[in-house]
């Protein structure tokens, strides 16, 4: 599958990999959001596996607004792409599925001053309580949320989403290596749920100096090839 990427600036990583292939076990299906697409990586793989899925996006950067509907273009993906931030997004109808990799790290991180980079990292571009409780008005009745973010956070998630009236029903830590702490979480949260949380297997990136036989599943999957262009 084909993606067009900024020559320089924000490209996507093994996150939003790792995050498609937790979305695709849940067999999605129905209306799917795809929030703060970037180059849309995520939602484009998740709809390419699962027909079933009616994807839309919404994406605020006219540069990855173009990209992203390359994208759908090229790999022959019906996309319906919203441009506009994602707390100002309307509709009427709701979802089945919002789906993100969103800007998730703290303002205590190591900053970058590329305007790109620091709009899809930096979680000052779309705070914790403030993103839960937007897709918490836009998900159908069970509805699914299902997105990543950095460990650290994840109580700060837990009390935001509980706030919202969504359940954690699935979890997911992902480290780098067996030796080192998570550095991210995949969340799956549902709409008037009462199920109890699921917390999955450690999921580790690296076996040594190699991808982990689980991480080069996911690449072999995916079958992604990068086209970097100046936008």
């Amino acid at each position: 599958m084909l993606f067009y990427q900024p020559d320089s600036g924000y490209r996507y990583n093994s996150d939003s990999l790792f995050l498609y292939d937790f979305i695709s076990s849940f067999k999605p299906r129905g209306r799917m959001l795809d929030v703060g697409a970037g180059s849309g990586v995520v939602g484009l793989l998740v709809a390419r596996d699962n027909p079933k899925v009616l994807l839309e996006a919404v994406e605020k950067q006219d540069a990855f607004v173009f990209l992203a509907t390359k994208n759908a273009e090229v790999n022959k993906i019906p996309y319906t792409l919203h441009q506009r931030d994602f707390l100002e997004f309307e509709d009427e109808v709701g979802f089945d599925y919002i789906v993100s990799n969103p800007p998730f790290y703290h303002e205590g991180a190591s900053r970058s001053d590329h305007e790109m980079i620091h709009t899809a990292r930096y979680n000052i571009h779309l705070p914790i309580e403030e993103f839960v409780n937007k897709a918490a008005t836009l998900l159908r009745p069970q509805g699914h949320f299902i997105f990543c973010y950095d460990a650290q956070q994840f109580g700060l998630l837990c009390a935001a989403l509980d706030n919202a009236k969504l359940r954690v029903v699935d979890v997911q830590f992902v480290h780098s290596k067996r030796d080192r702490k998570a550095s991210l979480v995949m969340v799956h949260a549902r709409k008037n749920s009462k199920s109890l949380m699921k917390v999955w297997p450690p999921f580790f990136a690296f076996e040594g100096d190699a991808y982990s036989e689980e991480a080069a599943a996911i690449y072999s999957k995916a079958r992604t090839h990068t086209l970097r262009c100046q936008i």
